[in-house]
């Protein structure tokens, strides 16, 4: 195992780590999920979560992105050894 490898390895799982955390601190589009709660409804909240929504999705593509490209990477370089 090359030193290349351990560091694609590494990145890889950096990566995946952080496609789990994006994806679970993003809320649920469950209609009425905030009533069973006790969770109100206003105009900044629903403009708040918009906002973090927007700014979780994009991440979520970008890490994943990443982490399938590493992937491909790192079955490049395990190929051509």
């Amino acid at each position: 195992m090359s030193a290349l490898e351990v560091v694609l390895g590494i990145v890889l799982l950096l990566l995946s780590i952080a496609v789990i955390i994006v994806v679970i601190f993003q809320e649920g589009h469950q209609e009425g999920l905030g009533v069973i709660t006790g969770g109100a409804d206003s105009f900044l909240s629903k403009n708040k979560a918009r906002s973090v929504d927007a700014f979780l999705s994009r991440w979520t593509k970008i890490f994943a992105i990443g982490f399938f490209l590493l992937v491909i990477v790192l079955n490049a370089v395990a190929f051509f050894k």
